[in-house]
């Protein structure tokens, strides 16, 4: 079964680009907006919408495969690549991209993504969201031509299996964080808030004393609107490398002792920790997140660190496992360009006892949001983010929905690969 067009179209993500940088440097919330100046190289405003590019493949058979182009939120910070306009990369697209796969079989996945990612434009690989959405679009289309699940491509070629429940889902609150941790709380999400702790005065506080305060009140919160002693969520919390600018990056003691206060807050329920520090590169970024979990490992701080930033690609994915720099690590799908790698960089966690948490960004779309719960059903990371939006009703709808449809898809013997 042959490519035999690609087709894109411009369209909406499901929240907003945000510069980092002109954010930690103290730009301004005023309702959804941000006033302040960007900082960040390709921003015209420090908040400005959020685009993607719908990416078609057209079979020879009349099917078609689909997937977003998408971009994090926080393009063009900690190592990323930057700002992703529709109008901008279409062209692009059209010039570079599609005229390489019309005419290719549909039929292997991963040699798709392989040539992906091979792609070099004056040197340099293609945009992240291109590959991303590109990715997405091929599983689809070789799943429509072999007639099986997405989630059983995925487990036919890399010799897995699907998962036979749900993945765990974790929802994100963005600044409301009260009254969307009611709507997670209601709703049974099995990891929150998220928590947006993006402002070390605002949200952090300079001894660290608005946080705890946070944590206190959501313990709180869990245990008198929870309906069932069964319900025991994790909270896990964005810092975005709050604690390390409020104690310092490689002031590993104080950072601990602060991990301590934030363990016996959230008791008795799990803490995970996202982003503690922001240490400016790749190499300390590592150094210094690795000397943080090995200290909480010497004291026995159950608090589980999440490596975020600089840790990117897949091959950053690698490099930060291999030198157990944090317990768990986020995979952050939209980064790691083709979804192959996301699909490798869960199982490379696994198979060196770290855990993965397969992520992605608000900023993405339904599509992607869909397609990344297929890849987590093959692979079975510990957690997945429900995506896209701050709002979330919407992300845990989209991602439970489609693992509930993969489930009953899967019990009725459609689409299932019998390896």
């Amino acid at each position: 079964m042959k490519i035999k067009n690609i087709i894109c179209a411009p369209g909406r993500t499901g929240f907003f680009f945000d510069d980092q940088l002109a954010i930690k440097a103290g730009a301004k919330a005023d309702g959804a907006a941000y006033h302040g100046v960007p900082i960040t190289p390709g921003f015209l405003s420090v908040r400005q919408a959020g685009e993607s590019v719908s990416v078609m493949v057209l079979l020879e058979n009349g099917e078609m495969g689909f997937g977003d182009c998408a971009a994090v939120q926080y393009s063009g910070a900690g190592g990323r690549d930057p700002l992703f306009l529709a109008e901008n990369f279409i062209p692009f697209i059209q010039r570079h991209v599609t005229p390489l796969f019309v005419d290719e079989p549909a039929d292997c996945f991963i040699r798709l993504c392989h040539k992906l990612e091979e792609i070099r434009v004056d040197g340099k690989p293609l945009h992240t969201a291109i590959r991303y959405g590109f990715s997405q679009a091929f599983l689809d289309a070789v799943s429509k031509a072999l007639r099986l699940n997405m989630c059983d491509v995925v487990a036919k070629e890399y010799q897995t299996q699907v998962a036979t429940e749900m993945i765990p889902l974790f929802a994100q609150s963005g600044d409301n964080r009260t009254v969307n941790a009611d709507k997670m709380i209601m709703k049974h999400a099995s990891v929150l808030p998220h928590g947006l702790i993006n402002n070390m005065s605002e949200k952090l506080g300079e001894d660290g004393e608005l946080l705890l305060d946070y944590v206190r009140w959501l313990r709180e919160r869990i245990l008198s609107l929870r309906t069932s002693v069964a319900y025991q969520p994790i909270l896990h919390l964005d810092v975005y490398g709050t604690i390390g600018q409020a104690f310092g990056s490689d002031n590993y003691g104080a950072m601990a002792d602060y991990c301590a206060k934030l363990e016996q807050a959230a008791k008795p329920f799990l803490l995970h920790l996202e982003g503690p520090m922001d240490s400016g590169s790749r190499v300390q970024q590592m150094t210094d997140l690795r000397e943080l979990t090995a200290l909480l490992d010497e004291r026995n701080i159950n608090v589980v660190l999440v490596a975020d930033e600089w840790c990117n690609t897949l091959e950053d994915v690698k490099y930060f496992a291999d030198n157990r720099a944090g317990h768990m690590l986020q995979i952050k799908t939209p980064d790691l360009g083709s979804i192959h790698n996301t699909a490798e960089a869960v199982l490379y966690c696994k198979a060196n006892g770290l855990l993965a948490y397969q992520g992605g960004t608000c900023n993405e779309t339904d599509r992607s949001a869909q397609v990344c719960a297929h890849v987590a059903m093959a692979t079975g990371p510990r957690q997945i983010l429900a995506k896209p939006g701050m709002g979330v009703d919407e992300g845990m709808m989209i991602a439970y929905n489609e693992m509930s449809r993969v489930l009953a898809l899967r019990k009725a013997g459609f689409g299932v690969w019998h390896g």
